[in-house]
This record gives structure tokens, sequence and C-alpha cells, in this order.
């Protein structure tokens, strides 16, 4: 009777010792989502302090596009507004609206030679050039921490301790079509 006794002791400190453990392992994934949002999170926010320098060195030239100033300065507002609110499908949405506007502001500032060769300007568009690389860097990142957190919460028997303390899912972030179709060479060659 006390040996039964001991082997279901045993079995049921086991159990509880697994239970732990799966249960410190979803911590430390769902703390590792939140880390990679948070770095995404800060370098927006600087690109976002750094795009209204840059788009007024563009305004001080008097013929510059007034509508490509306008869209990129949208675009940072709906950037701002999904992250904000944490509104990730909106912020894929967004950020593709936003690199449109860059892209569109770079190739109108290859018609302005003077621009080009005002510093301040250069170091601005390097800038913000190194926080776009940077922010794909976190956006891969976040994303490969969401889909190892999905998969554990989804997994037999991790599902079971991520039911019974609400461990869910994370929303993956993702980019509008245009973003991600194939590049049409053709029309970037103008053939």
């Amino acid at each position: 009777m006390l040996a039964t006794l001991l082997i279901v002791l045993g079995l049921l400190a086991l159990l509880m010792l697994w239970g732990v453990f799966i249960y410190n392992s979803l911590v430390q994934l769902k703390h590792n989502v939140s880390q990679a949002w948070s770095n995404i999170d800060v370098l927006m926010k600087q690109r976002h302090d750094e795009l209204p320098k840059l788009v007024e060195t563009c305004r001080q030239y008097k013929e510059f596009e007034q509508a490509t100033l306008e869209n990129v300065t949208r675009a940072r507002g709906q950037v701002k507004e999904a992250l904000d609110s944490r509104n990730i499908p909106a912020l894929g949405i967004a950020e593709t609206a936003l690199r449109a506007g860059l892209g569109q502001l770079f190739a109108v500032v290859e018609a302005y030679p003077d621009l080009k060769a005002n510093e301040p300007f250069m170091a601005l568009i390097r800038r913000v050039m190194e926080l776009e690389d940077a922010i794909a860097d976190r956006r891969e990142f976040y994303n490969e921490s969401v889909n190892i957190n999905n998969v554990r919460v989804e997994q037999f028997p991790d599902n079971i301790v991520a039911g019974m303390y609400h461990f869910g899912k994370a929303p993956f972030l993702r980019f509008a079509n245009d973003e991600t179709k194939d590049v049409d060479f053709k029309a970037l060659f103008g053939g």
C-alpha cells in the first residue's frame, strides 16, 4: 500500500513539475513576442521622429512635389495610430503605404541635384534608410517569435497548459499585397 502511494505521489510530482516547466516556457515565449514588438516600436518611433525633418527639408525646395510629401506625412500618421493602438493588421497596411511614399520621395529627390548635394538632407536620408533596414530585421524577428509561440500554444501537450492559463496565439505582422508581389521589371525599366 505504501509503495503504491509513493508511486502515485511520485507521478503526481512529476506531472506537476512537467506542468511548471511547460508554463514557464510559455511565459518565456509570450515575453519574447512582447520584446520583439517593443523592438519594432522603438525603431518606428525613431523613424517617426526623423521623417518630419526629412519632409521639412524637402518643403524648403519650392517646386518639390507637394503630393509626395503629403503621402509620406499621411502614411506616417497612420503608422503612429496603428502603433499606439497595437493594431498589427493596420500596421502592416500603414507600413506598406509609408514605404511606398518613401520610395516616391527618394525617386523625386533624383530630380533635385541641389537637394542631393545638401549634406544635412543626405544625412537624414541615410538615417531613414538605416532605420528602414533595422525595422525590416525586427519585423522578421517578431514574426519568427510569433510563429514559435503559436506552434507551442497549439502543440500537444503544451496546449493543455496554454488553455488552462489562457496563453493565446499572437498575430503576425503582415503586409499589403503590393509589398509582397513579384517585381515588374518591365515597368521599372520603362519597357
